[in-house]
């Protein structure tokens, strides 16, 4: 089976050690991606909404990269440093799922790499559709 690792070019990837995504025959595995934008730059801060929508559409861009798509997501973790900011992530989450609706999680954390990170999510995938 074909494993290809895609890399979003960021500096904590080789420090780390991870891809940001991976595809493994039909299954896509988007590691926890925060709400960065192609410079590296936090997106939203202080702004739980804003900073879902950024990651949604980073995750979409490594979806893309690995031949699928976000209706093929069939499972997300959603990781927050706040509980109570929980209806404005999951409005943003519902944006893009109300009609895909995959398992979710919603977990609060103590903390994230950076304080002014809000969020985290991870994303799972089988590419079921045709490109």
């Amino acid at each position: 089976m074909d494993r290809k690792n895609i890399s979003s070019n960021t500096p904590w990837e080789p420090i780390v050690g991870y891809s940001r995504a991976v595809r493994l025959g039909d299954h896509v595995y988007v590691s926890g991606t925060t709400a960065t934008d192609e410079n590296g730059s936090i997106v939203g801060i202080g702004d739980p909404f804003a900073q879902t929508v950024q990651i949604l559409k980073n995750i979409e861009t490594a979806l893309r990269q690995c031949g699928a798509q976000m209706r093929d997501v069939v499972r997300t973790r959603i990781f927050v440093t706040d509980i109570s900011q929980w209806r404005e992530i999951g409005r943003a989450h519902a944006e893009v799922f109300s009609n895909i609706l995959p398992a979710t999680t919603m977990v609060e954390v103590q903390r994230l790499i950076a304080d002014n990170i809000l969020l985290e999510i991870e994303a799972d995938a089988i590419v079921t559709s045709v490109q």
